[in-house]
């Protein structure tokens, strides 16, 4: 990132479009913004798989994922979930409100080593927000990468992130989207069951091919099995770590996994890396 941003210091940005991606007791919320110092617009850089600390003033600050690629403009986007205080207050934001962003904090989805490879990401309820990025940057460097296959699911359609870019995705060239719902739903055209067994059903080929895969942990583990048993290497394989994040810098200690820190050796993994650490997968 260009030394002009400092990852310490919190930016002020405004909120330029909202809008709910989900309804229920832990609707996810879609934010637009953008910062409000045009120097700092400028100079700010991001690749898919990294966070920021996102503050509202007089409530505090958590760590969000970006889920947006840097292809797509100067704005950040960030999808939240309504969980605690400092989500509920960012949940409250409108157009207009004004927000603290800091960072780009984490290592990255390494998509410039990925070229000339098929992408296959497989994502469940709000782990699509991380993978998100991965799938607008191969996308808009689409002559870069020999394919793209996107698996979905949430426990009902209702829960499903991002509904409207599914839908094109599913008429995109070069790209198989492939979705999936916990419970039976009249109406519903897709597969009925768990993401693990939606992968199996897909049964993408591991021949050059690297696997992403982000959501709840029990859904991860099964993943991971299944890639295995679809004879992926380990090397092939990432995902991402959601540990509780204070400082953004390796300093607290709150997201230790191992000898590892989510905010400063990760949130991305190579399967290579997390197997050998019993804990990320407790």
């Amino acid at each position: 990132m260009n030394e002009k941003v400092n990852p310490y210091k919190p930016y002020m940005a405004t909120v330029q479009e909202a809008w709910y991606e989900t309804t229920g007791d832990r609707c996810i919320k879609t934010l637009k913004v953008l910062f409000d110092d045009e120097e700092v617009r400028e100079n700010w850089s991001h690749l898919p798989g990294q966070c920021t600390m996102i503050g509202v003033l007089g409530v505090g600050e958590s760590m969000i994922s970006i889920s947006c690629s840097p292809t797509e403009g100067k704005f950040l986007r960030f999808s939240v979930m309504r969980m605690g205080k400092v989500t509920q207050a960012i949940h409250q934001l409108e157009p207009g409100d004004k927000l603290t962003v800091r960072g780009p904090y984490g290592n990255n989805f390494p998509v410039e080593e990925w070229k000339g490879k098929r992408i296959v990401t497989i994502g469940g309820g709000i782990g699509q927000a991380p993978l998100r990025p991965i799938i607008e940057y191969v996308k808009a460097n689409r002559s870069d990468y020999e394919g793209l296959t996107v698996i979905y699911g949430a426990r009902t359609s209702a829960d499903l992130c991002f509904k409207n870019e599914l839908k094109d995705l599913r008429n995109c060239d070069g790209v198989s989207c492939h979705l999936s719902i916990d419970i039976e739903e009249e109406g519903w055209p897709h597969y009925v069951g768990f993401v693990p067994s939606l992968l199996m059903e897909v049964n993408p080929s591991p021949e050059n091919t690297i696997a992403v895969t982000c959501g709840p942990p029990i859904m991860i583990k099964f993943v991971l099995q299944n890639l295995k048993k679809l004879n992926f290497a380990d090397e092939q394989i990432y995902t991402t770590l959601e540990n509780r994040m204070k400082c953004g810098i390796g300093k607290c200690g709150r997201c230790n996994v191992g000898n590892l820190y989510v905010c400063k050796d990760g949130p991305v993994f190579s399967y290579a890396t997390l197997k050998n650490v019993p804990e990320a997968f407790a």
